[in-house]
Parts: C-alpha cells; sequence; structure tokens
C-alpha cells in the first residue's frame, strides 16, 4: 500500500471557456517570461539597456521551439513516421517533445541574429540569460507532469510519482519522478551560475558554459534513470552520451576562454547618447581611436586658425599706428 506518492494530473487541459489552456504550453510559457525577466535584470547589472534581452528573445525563443521539436521528432521519429502512426502529430508541439539540445543549438542561431542586429556580442547576452535559461527548464520540465509522461523507474518511495494513464503503452503505477529530479537540479545550476558570476566575474561566454556543463552532469544521471523508448548506443541512452559530449566541450570552453579572453567585458551594448540626466555614459566616454585622431586634427587646426587671426589682427593695428604717426 502507498503510503505517500505524487498525483498525476487527471487531465493536462484546463477550459477556460472556448480556450483550452494545456499545461504543457502554460509551463514554457511561463519559463520563458522568467528568463527573459531575470535575463533583464542581469543585462542592465552589467551595463546594458533595459528592454534589450527580451527584443533578442524574440529572434532566439521561436528559433528555439522549432530547434527543440526537430530534436525531439528525429531522434525519436519512430512515435510519428511508423507504422499505424499520423506524422502530422509531429506538428503537435503542445502535447510534449521538445529537445533541449535542439532548442540551446538553433536557439543560439536566432539570438546571434538578433544580438548582430543590435551590434551586442552574444557570449555576453547569453552569459546574462543563462540562468534564467536554467529556470525555463525547471519549470518547463513540469509539463512532463501534466502530460504524465519521462519517468523513471518503479518505485516505493515517499515522493514517487503515480501515474494512472495507460495511453501509448503507459503502466499505471509509481515511478521515479524525473521530472521533479531534473527542476530541482536545474533550479541549483541556476544558483551555481549567479554565484559563480558574482564570485568570479565570469565574461565572454563563461556563464553560459558553466550552466550547460552544470546542466549535462545531472541530465545524465537522471536521464539514465527514465524508462520511456530511447535510442541506445553502446549500452547507453543517445540523450546520456549528447549529455557527456555537451559536458566535454563546455568544460574545453571555459578553459580556453579563461587564457584567451581572462576577465570580463566592460561594455555589452554600444551607446554614444547621453544619459537622461545630462552625464555621458561609460560607453559614450569611450571612443574609437579614429574618431580620437579626428578630433585632435580638427582642434589643431582651429588653433592654426585662432593664431592666424590674432598675426592677422597685431599686423593691422601696426599699420594703423604707422599711418598715424606719419599723419
Amino acid at each position: 500500500m502507498d503510503l505517500a506518492f505524487i498525483p498525476s494530473p487527471s487531465r493536462g487541459v484546463v477550459e477556460l471557456g472556448p480556450i483550452p489552456l494545456r499545461g504543457y504550453a502554460f509551463c514554457i510559457i511561463i519559463g520563458v517570461f522568467v528568463a527573459v525577466w531575470l535575463g533583464n535584470k542581469r543585462w542592465i547589472d552589467r551595463g546594458g539597456r533595459s528592454g534589450t534581452v527580451a527584443d533578442i528573445a524574440v529572434w532566439a525563443v521561436p528559433f528555439g521551439l522549432v530547434g527543440g521539436r526537430l530534436y525531439h521528432v528525429i531522434t525519436d521519429y519512430q512515435l510519428y513516421f511508423s507504422d499505424g502512426r499520423d506524422w502530422v502529430d509531429a506538428f503537435k508541439i503542445w502535447e510534449g517533445g521538445l529537445g533541449i539540445w535542439g532548442a540551446i543549438a538553433l536557439g543560439a542561431v536566432g539570438a546571434w541574429i538578433g544580438c548582430r542586429r543590435r551590434g551586442i556580442p552574444l557570449p555576453a547576452w547569453a552569459d546574462a540569460l543563462a540562468p534564467g535559461i536554467a529556470l525555463a527548464q525547471a519549470i518547463g520540465r513540469w509539463g512532463n507532469w501534466f502530460n504524465q509522461e519521462l519517468y523513471g523507474k518503479a518505485t516505493d518511495v515517499p515522493w514517487a510519482l503515480k501515474i494512472t494513464s495507460a495511453e501509448d503503452g503507459r503502466v499505471p503505477g509509481t515511478y521515479h519522478p524525473t521530472f521533479l529530479y531534473e527542476s530541482l537540479w536545474c533550479i541549483g545550476v541556476a544558483a551555481l551560475v549567479i554565484w559563480a558570476d558574482r564570485r568570479y566575474k565570469l565574461g565572454h561566454g563563461r556563464a553560459f558554459a558553466l550552466y550547460v556543463a552544470a546542466y549535462c552532469a545531472g541530465r545524465g544521471w537522471i536521464e539514465y534513470m527514465r524508462v520511456d523508448d530511447a535510442h541506445h548506443v553502446l549500452g547507453l541512452r543517445l540523450n546520456v552520451w549528447t549529455a557527456i559530449v555537451v559536458f566535454v566541450l563546455a568544460v574545453a570552453y571555459l578553459v580556453v576562454s579563461a587564457k584567451k579572453h581572462p576577465g570580463r567585458e566592460e561594455i555589452v551594448e554600444p551607446d554614444d547618447e547621453s544619459s537622461p540626466d545630462g552625464s555621458d555614459t561609460a560607453a559614450s566616454k569611450l571612443t574609437k581611436p579614429e574618431d580620437e585622431a579626428k578630433k585632435a586634427d580638427k582642434a589643431e587646426k582651429a588653433d592654426k586658425a585662432e593664431k592666424a587671426d590674432k598675426a592677422e589682427d597685431a599686423k593691422a593695428s601696426d599699420e594703423e599706428a604707422g599711418s598715424a604717426k606719419k599723419s
């Protein structure tokens, strides 16, 4: 007899009049808002302007959703293109199925486009957004709870997840709530990145790389616990291998970046205008060497012109004095 367990919702959709509110989509939307909100605060602390993170997210989020869905459909193609399956279901993103690896990869492409349009370095923007992405994942994982999916092995621990649905091959029972494990892990990752960034002043993409490495470390063992169908390579699930490879790449980037670009970017967003109170911003005080040279040359020409005018005035005065003596 189960003395305690985490109950699953009886349904993953709440009807608000004629509008169906799906739990999975709701969690994704809330996660995006939290990521942008926290990213905006961190961007302002780094010297950027309010609203820039949201402007670039307009590019990053759609790309990320497409990338996440593509990764899921490609790696689990049998769910959509095998016998008895309807390929149209591949477009039903609200029913679940987003691969974080594809979301980050293609989302980075969208962010690069947005950053390029604003003249902003992508690594600095990614650093500001890193802990927010981790929190977005923590919230998004609860969408799997609404859909009764991606749980772990059978267990009778007090915090076990009770699955009641028998659809798509599910077997009702109590299982490890891997969605909860990953949600808590992501919260810890966000806290780690925020602490490390304040302590060591991470820059040039290193805060984002730390997020990636820390997330992969947790995703590896959590993925190993899952029992849903997945492709295996050398006895390990495909996502476990992906986590290992991405972890190594993230750590390598941390080491190489620290040697090539120590410290943090002094300016993250170009701004040649003065601040509202009339004082110059840090960005406006730093000009390009070419601009300094032009200013110096202009000042030198003005000084020469002024001296020439004074010389002409003195000569005219002498001539007038000479004429007065003769008369």
